[in-house]
């Protein structure tokens, strides 16, 4: 008898500790990793719970079809500073583009050109040889960590 209150007392004790360990990984891991999510949906931005105040949004993709006008603009509606290093943007069929080392400020706006021309603050060049946006196309942004931060679906 004594031997069976012992195990039940361990047993206790190992469902006690299983479940606050894995309560402690699940609030740490939802701190580190979805703390910072924040997806603009077309027609505006929705902040998810928790959300942090990373608000970059595609506002547009002009000259559709023609490889000389074609870009897609992104602002920064964030209050601070965003480091744009290593985010992308992707189209229906993948194929993406990475932007280069860049931080863009509160309001400012950055041009993705789809043709070859060099690279400064504002505009920035794919260095395609064909247009790569088409009408009804979804074009997404992510960020560095893979989390879709904006979302456009060319009119």
């Amino acid at each position: 008898m004594k031997v069976r209150r012992r195990l039940v007392s361990f047993i206790l004790i190992n469902i006690f500790v299983s479940a606050t360990v894995t309560g402690m990984m699940i609030y740490f891991y939802n701190q580190s990793h979805l703390a910072d999510c924040n997806i603009a949906l077309p027609g505006g931005t929705t902040a998810l719970p928790g959300a942090a105040s990373i608000n970059v949004n595609i506002i547009g993709v002009i000259g559709v079809g023609t490889l000389t006008d074609e870009q897609v603009i992104i602002r920064n509606d964030s209050a601070d500073p965003v480091v744009l290093t290593g985010w992308y943007l992707v189209d229906n069929k993948g194929v993406s583009y990475t932007f280069p080392q860049l931080t863009i400020f509160h309001g400012a706006k950055v041009q993705v050109h789809t043709e070859s021309g060099s690279n400064n603050a504002s505009d920035l060049y794919w260095g395609r040889t064909a247009p790569i946006w088409s009408s009804g196309e979804l074009v997404v942004l992510y960020d560095a960590k893979n989390i879709a931060r904006a979302f456009y679906r060319i009119p």
